[in-house]
Formats: structure tokens, C-alpha cells, sequence
């Protein structure tokens, strides 16, 4: 027997749409094969894009609970347990399993992929 879905409350942060959440990711996409292009073309070299990004991750939604394109897009990834930031390693974990593309796609009810599950995050509305 499951436990019922409890209602979100006051304390309880919005979960973004799917839709915002994969705009915050096109953004830091964009964001990502433009510095890449400095480092290599990402035509022949497909790697540096992807290690952009997951630098990107480890740097920004460590320190700051957000990317650029979170930004934009007004969400923010948090530790599950306080909402606080998840720190460099944690947040590089994170985009770790995000560039597997496979982890992303399997979600919870509250739509937290395999690699928020281990990293402990959570993706919640900003603004």
C-alpha cells in the first residue's frame, strides 16, 4: 500500500513545468557549443560541449542553485533535504549523469530524474 500525495503547501517550493525546465537546459546547451567553439569545432570534436556543460553545472547549481538558463527559465536546483545549494561535487555528480541523457528521462512523482535522486537535488520554480 502506498502513502496518499500530500497537497503542496505554503512550505512546499512549485515544481517547474517539463517545459521550462528543457528550456533551461536548451539555453545552457547554446551557452555551452558557443564556448566550446573557442575550445574546438564541436562538428568534428563532439566532447568539449558536453564537458562545458557538465563544468557549467558543477560550477553554477553548485555554488549559485542555478545555471544561466535556469535563470532564464526562473528555476533553481536545491538539495532535496534544505534547498540549499548542493556544492561543486554534488552539482557535478549531477551533470555527470544529465550528460548520460538516460537518468534524465526517468522521473518520480516529483519529476526528479535519476540524477537528482543521486544527487540529492531537486528542480524548483524561482520566480
Amino acid at each position: 500500500m502506498t502513502a496518499p500525495k500530500q497537497a503542496p503547501t505554503a512550505a512546499t517550493p512549485a515544481l517547474p513545468s517539463l517545459l521550462r525546465r528543457f528550456a533551461a537546459l536548451m539555453a545552457d546547451w547554446l551557452l555551452c557549443l558557443l564556448v566550446a567553439g573557442l575550445i574546438a569545432n564541436p562538428r568534428q570534436v563532439p566532447w568539449p560541449p558536453v564537458a562545458v556543460l557538465v563544468a557549467e553545472y558543477g560550477f553554477f547549481i553548485g555554488l549559485f542553485g542555478q545555471t544561466p538558463g535556469m535563470w532564464l527559465a526562473k528555476v533553481r536546483c536545491v538539495s532535496v533535504r534544505d534547498g540549499a545549494p548542493v556544492g561543486v561535487l554534488r552539482a557535478t555528480l549531477r551533470g555527470l549523469l544529465l550528460a548520460l541523457v538516460v537518468p534524465a528521462l526517468v522521473m518520480d512523482g516529483q519529476r526528479r530524474g535519476l540524477h537528482d535522486r543521486a544527487a540529492g537535488t531537486v528542480v524548483v520554480s524561482a520566480g
